[in-house]
Order: structure tokens, then sequence, then C-alpha cells
């Protein structure tokens, strides 16, 4: 993610009533401990949603254990898609049976952020949620939720595939920020999956060259087949290495895909003049960044920038770039994994070596 972890709570309002009957759930402790737990079924109010979760992915801020630490234990799992199971009083765009994906984070849409475009720093947007995560039998979706960030999926599209419409939505948000477009070139720091998203999208939209790094082999090789035209391992002098294959230039936009110190410094070497430098994922704990100022800002008028999740509009247009192929997630998946195997899947993307997207399957 990109965004927040949905935890194990409620949408803000009084709490959801409980069904007698059990679901298994993945309750998440630490990255290495991760128990098959039960739980009852949420019952659904006026206006929500029921879904039974047939796949979630595991996003790299599901395995931020500094930031969940003090709210454990909780069933995380924002990336999901599923099967509409019961839909509350109200509902009239959906049914039960309809194949959808969700957002746990949907913005209100009328407050002084949306209405500026900047739906990512809304109030409601942070405070809406699943119940419990999309690491669970079923969810309930709650009635905002449900309203502006339930999306129908075309009988194209897989359940798997579908899992990627949230974070497809992030980097699409972040490469619109940054000003991706033909004929730019663009180098990502860090090619885990956000990274790989970043590479094969950037190369969607006509950017040129694209290159990429990474501490792993196994993702530097990924990275190659699925769009990027060079790749570096992280130790080299990356900056010399993209010189070479862009007529003497630095790269116009950077990406950074990893919250490493050494890799956000690396950015500030990297950038070519008037180039933007966009963080895409959150450093690690206590990180601090010394900048040059005057060599990035007043002589060279580098942008640096950040992303945060993404709106609604972007959720609509990732899950048209899957349907289309324009970015194909398929071969980006690594691991499918039953909820059984839950704490298998938090401990390879921890790991962020040979692993790319794990896919959970509540329902196996």
């Amino acid at each position: 993610e990109q965004a927040r972890g949905a935890e194990s709570r409620a949408a803000p309002g009084d709490p959801p009533a409980r069904n007698a009957d059990p679901m298994r759930v993945a309750m998440y402790y630490s990255n290495n401990d991760v128990r098959v737990e039960d739980m009852p079924v949420p019952s659904v109010g006026p206006g929500e949603l029921l879904v039974r979760v047939e796949a979630g992915g595991i996003c790299g801020s599901d395995v931020m254990e500094w930031y969940r630490r003090h709210r454990v234990p909780l069933v995380l799992g924002h990336e999901i898609a599923g099967v509409v199971a019961a839909a509350g009083d109200g509902v009239e765009r959906l049914k039960p049976g309809d194949r959808v994906s969700a957002s746990h984070h949907v913005p209100c849409n009328a407050c002084r952020y949306c209405l500026a475009g900047a739906h990512t720093v809304c109030d409601t947007l942070r405070a809406t949620s699943f119940d419990p995560g999309g690491f669970a039998e079923f969810v309930r979706v709650p009635a905002l939720n449900a309203r502006f960030g339930v999306y129908p999926l075309p009988d194209g599209v897989t359940f798997e595939e579908a899992t990627f419409i949230e974070p497809l939505a992030c980097v699409l948000r972040a490469q619109r920020k940054a000003g991706v477009a033909p004929g730019r070139s663009v180098l990502v720091l860090g090619s885990g999956i956000a990274g790989i998203l970043h590479v094969h999208l950037a190369r969607a939209l006509g950017a040129s060259p694209v290159a990429a790094t990474d501490v792993a082999d196994f993702r530097l090789r990924a990275a190659a087949r699925l769009g990027a035209d060079a790749v570096f391992h992280a130790s080299d002098d990356v900056p010399s290495r993209f010189r070479e294959i862009n007529g003497g230039f630095l790269a116009d936009v950077v990406v950074v895909c990893t919250g490493a110190l050494p890799a956000l410094q690396q950015a500030l070497r990297s950038v070519e003049r008037h180039g933007v430098v966009i963080f895409f994922a959150p450093a690690d704990q206590g990180a601090s960044l010394a900048l040059p100022f005057n060599e990035l800002f007043w002589r060279n008028d580098v942008t640096l920038t950040t992303s945060y999740a993404a709106s609604p509009a972007d959720h609509f247009a990732a899950l048209e770039l899957i349907g289309s192929r324009r970015v194909n997630v398929r071969e980006m998946i690594t691991h499918r994994l039953p909820l059984a195997e839950a704490r298998l899947g938090f401990q390879l993307t921890a790991a962020a070596a040979e692993s790319l997207k794990v896919v959970i399957e509540p329902q196996k």
C-alpha cells in the first residue's frame, strides 16, 4: 500500500451488528505471527455490502511492523476482490452475486480538499475502512465505501487481477503528479511490486528510457521482463549508469519505491535539471534527509513531491488499464496462497527477495 492498511474495526459510528455464524480471518500480530482465527461474520446495515472475499493482495505497507505494532492484533488487507454476498436496504446499483472490487478508504467528495482535487488528504478518506480487513472470508463495506468505492468487474478481469486495482490507482496518481509522459525518462528506485507497476505503467504511457534498480537479482530480472529498458543494482553508480542509456542526461522523473535512506540520497543525485523526484514509499522510521538546497532548487529547478493513496477516479482508470491489458498484472503474481498460509505470505513479502505479488485466497 501506498494507502494505509485496513484494520479490524468498523467505520466511524456505532459498532456493527454481528451474525452468529463464524468466519476465518488471518489475525496479524507480527510479520512472523499471523494466525487463522474465527470471528463472527459482520451483519450489514442500510447502504452497506457484505462481500465474500475471493482474493486479497499483500501490500508492502502491510508488513511495516513499526507502523502496526501498537495496534495489533488486527486483520489487515485492503487490496480485495470478491462477490457481493448481501446488500443492505437502499443499495440499488449492486446485488448479491455481483463480482466487485472495493476501496477501503474513500473521500467525502465535498470538503475543501476534495473540491481542490486533493482527495487523498480528505479527513473522511483517512477514517474509512473495511470491517474487519480483507484477509478474511467476508468483509463489511460501509455505506460510504459502497457508494463511492465499489467497482463492478468486467467478465474478463479475474479476482486476482482485480487485487491490483488499488495499487495501480496509487501508481497512476503518482505518475500524473510527476508528469510521466511520452519522451520523459524515468528511473524507478526499488523493484518490489510498486516499482514494477511504476516501470510497467511508465512504458505504457510512452516514457523512454525507463530504468529500475534493486538489491535483489530476482526483482531486477522481473523489472527487465516487465518493461525496464535497463536495470541496475542499487549499489552501482546509478546516476552514471543512467546517463549511459539517456544520452548523457539524468532522469526527468525519479520514482522512489523504497524507504531506505541510501535510495533517498541516490534519488537526489539522479534527477535531471527541471526534473521531479516523487517519494512513493514511506521512509524508514525516524529517517531524515539533508537537502543540497541551492543546487537542487535555486539552480536546477528540481521538484520534490510525494504521493499517497488514490481517488475513486484513479481506481476506475486502473480497472480500465487492467481490463484492456495495457497493464498486464497477471505476470506480476508470484505466489497464490490459501488463508491458512497467510503467515508465509507475510514472510515472503517482508523478505523482499524472491517474490513480487503475494495473493491470499480466503475461500481456499
